[in-house]
């Protein structure tokens, strides 16, 4: 983790704290957290997310807030610097979940989000060498937040570039509600980060609300989902979970997770392992 990563991680916590202080939902202040991180082009999200093996830049974001379970998408758009607020527009002004592609792309500029140039470093690339090199490395790159309101209310949110090894139309974890992320108020909200495959195989942001629900811990619930990824299917994945009574889990089965925490008194934790 690098000094202008830390600081940033922090500059978020603060931001999203300053609007449950206000009173504002846990949904907003998960979007407002996960734009600044969006803009700061020091993550692989928003600006700095990577290009793909043909050269263009897709993101994929999600959002969920837990008192009524909804939940927003975008999978694979395009030229937008905050994918995470596509998303959240998803959810509240259409009757969908998730839009995909160009028409994703489409939709963010109908409400004037704004944008960023195209990436056009065109490459070539065989089928043969993608998959080589996909079984060598399982790239990592999602930034994500759990916040908890005045009200009770849970939400969860994430937003990823992808990876670089893959092939264009590859889609992750963080785009698929109960993967990527999970909010409910009986349970906990949950954000997911790493090899996106494996999260999904497991469903893992449900599966650890699923523990939550039978009364386990958020450590216990977290630590218990990510090994069974670790020994069924061989995978890797870091998560924030959040329950409505304000107790919280950072656990990664990886060797290291940029996160952080605040709770508003003295300064924010920041850190890049949690075990």
């Amino acid at each position: 983790m690098t000094v202008q990563q830390s600081a940033c991680l922090r500059a978020a916590l603060q931001v999203g704290y300053a609007w449950l202080e206000r009173g504002s939902s846990a949904l907003l202040a998960v979007e407002q957290t996960i734009r600044v991180l969006e803009r700061s082009g020091l993550f692989n999200a928003g600006k700095g997310s990577k290009l793909q093996l043909d050269g263009m830049r897709r993101m994929d974001a999600s959002i969920m807030e837990g008192h009524q379970l909804r939940a927003g998408a975008v999978a694979s758009v395009e030229g937008i610097i905050h994918p995470i607020t596509a998303a959240r527009l998803v959810m509240e002004r259409t009757p969908h979940v998730l839009l995909v592609g160009p028409s994703a792309g489409r939709f963010a500029r109908h409400f004037r989000l704004e944008s960023q140039r195209p990436a056009r470093k065109l490459r070539r690339y065989s089928l043969e060498s993608v998959l080589r090199r996909y079984g060598e490395s399982h790239g990592h790159g999602t930034v994500g937040a759990v916040a908890l309101d005045q009200t009770g209310t849970v939400a969860a949110g994430a937003s990823t570039g992808g990876i670089e090894v893959m092939l264009p139309g590859r889609v992750g974890d963080t785009p698929i509600i109960g993967c990527g992320v999970y909010a409910d108020n009986e349970t906990g909200a949950v954000s997911m980060t790493g090899w996106g495959e494996s999260i999904i195989r497991l469903a893992v942001a449900k599966t650890i609300c699923e523990q939550l629900e039978d009364g386990k811990g958020p450590a216990t619930a977290a630590r218990r989902v990510l090994h069974r990824l670790v020994t069924r299917i061989n995978g890797s994945a870091g998560c924030l979970v959040l329950t409505p009574d304000r107790r919280f889990a950072i656990h990664h089965s990886t060797s290291h997770m940029m996160a952080g925490w605040w709770g508003g008194k003295g300064e924010p934790t920041v850190r890049d392992r949690f075990q």
